[in-house]
Parts: structure tokens; sequence; C-alpha cells
């Protein structure tokens, strides 16, 4: 089961969100920032509240663009005439979300070789596309960054190799103690064995009510709902 991120491990996510800021704002421009998250939108979602984004799209939320673009306006009223927004990359409106639960329902009643491929966006794309919408609906120039596989470099932090250290001697430890068919989960202090058959193949998505959502939604950030 993926282990939701944690907002100090954004550091880079965020730090790119803060110099966007400048732009945005001095510019009157709409920033849409894509951020890893095809099934799942921690990063995207704890990227976005500590850069202090304005909208977060996550794959858990289905969004309509049109709440979006409203939420941008109305920022635009209060004399804020930028808005940046953090999209996971696999964040879909409401009707593709529809249309891609259609179709697993339809997988489930099928033998998947019968069923012809269907044509979907490419992440890039939909972010190309939301951006498009959005000046559309706003009147305000709307910019794309993808961020793409940049989120995945840069210097540890101290946590990091601080829990690569954990994590790594439990495994050793596990191997010295021929136990194998492990991996290791971080809780709290503490490093435990989790069997892989509890965690293969699961993903950990957000919950809709989770704290972090509820947060977001208390300093006034849209999620396009």
């Amino acid at each position: 089961m993926n282990r939701p991120k944690t907002i100090d491990n954004d550091v880079a996510l965020t730090d790119a969100i803060d110099r966007l800021h400048s732009t945005a704002h001095s510019h009157h421009r709409i920033i849409v920032v894509e951020i890893m998250g095809h099934r799942a939108g921690w990063r995207a979602l704890g990227a976005g509240i500590a850069g202090g984004t304005d909208v977060i799209l996550i794959p858990e939320i289905p969004n309509n663009v049109e709440a979006v673009a409203q939420a941008i306006k109305e920022r635009k009223r209060k004399d804020n005439p930028f808005s940046i927004l953090a999209v996971a990359e696999g964040a879909l409106s409401r009707q593709e979300f529809a249309a891609q639960q259609a179709s697993t329902a339809r997988k489930k009643n099928r033998k998947a070789k019968e069923i012809p491929a269907e044509p979907e966006l490419v992440n890039a794309e939909r972010t190309l596309r939301l951006a498009h919408q959005l000046e559309l609906l706003t009147g305000l120039e709307a910019r794309p960054t993808i961020l793409g596989h940049l989120q995945r470099g840069g210097t540890p932090s101290a946590a990091d190799r601080l829990l690569a250290t954990r994590l790594g001697t439990a495994a050793a430890n596990l191997i010295h103690a021929r136990r194998y068919g492990f991996m290791i989960a971080a809780r709290g202090e503490s490093s435990v064995p989790v069997a892989l058959e509890e965690v293969a193949g699961q993903v950990k998505t957000i919950p809709p009510d989770h704290p972090w959502v509820d947060s977001a939604r208390g300093v006034g950030t849209s999620f396009g709902d």
C-alpha cells in the first residue's frame, strides 16, 4: 500500500509553487501546475496546501471546470486577479469520472479482449485543455506548467535520510533473520514488517473527509466540486 507523502517530503514541489507566485501575481495569470499522481493525489494535496495554491484538483474528488472558473472569478472580484492551481496528473472532471466508471463496469461484464481500446487524453493534454478552458471562462491568461519527473530529483532532506536509514536497517535485520516476503512500514517512530500479500496491488487514496482536505477547505481552497 502506497504510503501517503508528507508535506516535508514535497519541498521541491512547494519551492516550485513558491517561485510561480511572483509571475502569477505580476502578470495577472492563472498558472496550472501539473503534479505527479495518476491514481492518488497525495503529492498535489500536500504541495498545494504548503504552497498556498488557490485550487487543488485530485483524482479522488471529480471536478467541474465551471466551479473552478467561478472560484477564480471570485478571487478576481476580491482584487486577486491571479490564481495558482495544483493539479494531480490523474485529476478527472465529473464527465471523465463517470465515463471511467462506466468503462470499468463494462469490462467487468465482458472479457477484456472483447473490449476495444478507448482513446484517453494523456496527462499533459488534459492539463493543456484545462488551461484553455479556464482562459475562455475567466478572461485571464492561463499558463500550464508540467513539472514532470523534476519532482523525483533533488537533494534528500534530513527527514528523508533518517527515514531511509530506519527502513534500510529494519530490512537488513529481516534478511539476517531469514524472514522474506515483507515490506517495511514506518509507523510513528517504529519500523514494522508488513506481509507483501497485504499491500501488493493496492493504492492508498485520499478519503474525501481527510483532515488535509478539511484544512484546505478551511483556508478557502477550492477543489472544483
